[in-house]
């Protein structure tokens, strides 16, 4: 076995270290789920086993293997994860007066940005020999999971709050995995994944407890650097929900400028419904946090977020902020960026275009300042939160009156091929 550049786990509370050969999730020394752990790198280690060739050319997020926590005698279970395009988008960069680029991370194999870590999950669950992976999820998660357990072989139980989206709850099932709804909310649920992986000993993937998600996840921060190698952005901008995606991403982000890949690192715009906003108000110091979760963007919908530590500090470490949006404003940006560049976003995948408005609305980002922002999940994934933003279809006889009725009279002198 070969885990010789991960030098161990450590609280991020009290510095407590563990073997990173072991399946830890937490630190004992705190009570819950508050003992988040650390991934900590001999970077030694991974600078000689890593092709610093940053070229742009990404097949998939397994380029950047030597940074990823899996033994070297493991093989990855992939369906090509990672190396998504990063779009320029002019129509819609002219709308918020921005020089924009969206990386779209809905096109990954499941759907959503969540395939970066459950590959990492499922690898190392095989490798360890557990044969049940199981996770909470309000939907992306459990799909992403699902997906990955079908590849590598293993069962798949995953939790879910009673009113996630039925679309989302399909897709695992087609995987085969056993969906469990529960009758409660998606932290009720997430409780519950924590208690049968204790009494049934079931591989966790909850990124917000498992160590080693975020560090799949951080893929998308070597990627970006990569792919902005020589024009690094002023601003990336994530929604957020348990605070793992954005946290994983500053953290790739900023390895590759300490290990000299690249000049520069971005600040960070996190991005939260005004209905779950945790990790913004705590950034922001408020004391009067609410930890019932009510927006439409389901994938975000998070009252009781894991990795808020990990997500401020990343805020903060990159001189980054983080703001608020309300779901009627999340349904514009999903409409918006559908009409004016043809990416189609879930709600929470669209709540960074709302947020980009807001940040210039606020002064917060200036005019032409470049931003990338990162779109986390397909519009697939949530077709009744699209429909309340776009209303119903035309309906239409089938005669060219009906038509006329819409557009006025044809033009008789009109060219047509047919």
């Amino acid at each position: 076995m070969a885990l010789d550049h991960v030098e161990t786990l450590e609280c991020t509370l009290c510095g407590a270290t563990y073997d990173p050969e072991q399946v830890v999730y937490t630190c004992p020394e705190h009570d819950g789920v508050a003992g988040i752990l650390e991934v900590v790198y001999d970077y030694d280690v991974v600078q000689d086993r890593f092709d610093a060739s940053l070229d742009g050319d990404i097949r998939s997020q397994w380029k950047y293997r030597a940074f990823l926590p899996v033994d070297t005698e493991a093989t990855p279970v992939t369906l090509d994860e990672g190396g998504t395009d990063l779009l320029d988008v002019p129509r819609l960069g002219a709308e918020f007066d921005v020089d924009l680029r969206v990386k779209n991370d809905g096109l990954n194999p499941t759907g959503c940005f969540k395939d970066r870590a459950t590959s990492v999950a499922a690898t190392k669950a095989r490798f360890a020999g557990r044969n049940v992976v199981t996770c909470a999820s309000t939907g992306n998660a459990a799909a992403s999971l699902a997906g990955y357990a079908a590849r590598a072989g293993l069962d798949c139980r995953i939790f879910v709050p009673e009113s996630a989206p039925e679309g989302k709850l399909v897709q695992p099932r087609v995987y085969g995995a056993d969906v469990l709804a529960v009758a409660g909310s998606y932290d009720e649920a997430y409780d519950l994944s924590l208690d049968v992986t204790n009494a049934y000993g079931w591989y966790n993937r909850n990124a917000a407890i498992n160590p080693f998600q975020i560090e799949g996840k951080r893929t998308v921060g070597h990627e970006l650097a990569d792919q902005t190698r020589d024009s690094i952005p002023d601003w990336v901008v994530f929604s957020m929900g348990d605070g793992c995606t954005i946290a994983g991403c500053w953290k790739g982000l900023r390895e590759f400028a300490e290990l000299g890949y690249v000049d520069d690192t971005p600040s960070m715009l996190g991005v939260q419904p005004e209905g779950a906003s945790a990790i913004h108000d705590a950034f922001h110091g408020h004391d009067d946090v609410d930890d019932v979760a009510d927006t439409l963007a389901d994938a975000v919908a998070v009252g009781r977020p894991r990795n808020t530590l990990k997500a401020c500090r990343a805020l903060e470490e990159s001189g980054g902020t983080a703001l608020t949006v309300s779901d009627d404003d999340i349904l514009a940006a999903e409409t918006l960026l559908g009409r004016t560049e043809g990416i189609y976003a879930e709600p929470a995948g669209a709540a960074p275009i709302a947020g980009i408005r807001r940040a210039r609305e606020a002064g917060i980002i200036d005019p032409d300042e470049s931003v990338v922002a990162v779109v986390t999940g397909l519009g697939l994934k949530d077709t009744a939160g699209a429909k309340r933003a776009v209303g119903d279809v035309i309906r239409v006889q089938p005669s060219l009156e009906d038509v006329a009725d819409q557009y006025g009279t044809a033009n008789p002198d009109a060219e047509s091929s047919i």
